[in-house]
């Protein structure tokens, strides 16, 4: 689940509350969650998934935290927050935009994570992963850009493409 409501869709706050909002989330997420979690897996590590802003937040998560994600599952997503800061930017809204913030990011674990961005070639956010996917090969970071055929952004591809991605996940 996420906060959205009160944090990138608020627009009753200002922008600079609303990415503080998302911080501290993101933050509670990683700490309350993520750290018990991943002691009771294999790999001491998780994985995340999302479709449409759930698939960009899979992805920024991941992105800042690649020691603890195994798998990036990011289906339907936009990989920038800046549209919904009226013009406003800072420290965090730049390290909560993957398609920013990655150029410069050089933690090992990111090259061992398992990352696909989903989409398809109706997809409103066909751009964005286009363009992420331009990022991470730019940084010769492997991931799979799966565009599926004639679907929209919408449940029906992101039902097809979750099971077909859950059975990358090896249990040993």
């Amino acid at each position: 689940d996420s906060i959205d409501k009160d944090s990138f869709y608020n627009k009753k706050i200002h922008p600079s509350h609303r990415i503080q909002n998302h911080v501290w989330y993101d933050k509670m997420i990683c700490h309350e969650i993520v750290e018990k979690v991943k002691n009771n897996t294999y790999s001491g590590k998780v994985a995340v998934a999302g479709c449409s802003f759930g698939g960009y937040h899979a992805a920024n998560f991941a992105f800042r935290h690649p020691g603890y994600v195994s798998h990036v599952f990011a289906m339907g997503g936009a990989f920038s927050i800046k549209s919904f800061m009226d013009g406003y930017h800072d420290e965090n809204v730049f390290y909560n935009s993957p398609e920013d913030f990655l150029h410069g990011l050089n933690d090992r674990e990111l090259w061992n994570m398992d990352i696909i961005l989903g989409t398809s070639n109706w997809d409103i956010c066909l751009d964005a992963n286009l363009k992420l996917s331009r990022v991470l090969a730019h940084r010769d970071i492997p991931h799979w850009l799966d565009i599926r055929q004639d679907r929209e952004h919408d449940w029906p591809v992101w039902r097809e493409m979750f099971p077909h991605y859950l059975s990358r996940i090896k249990y040993f």
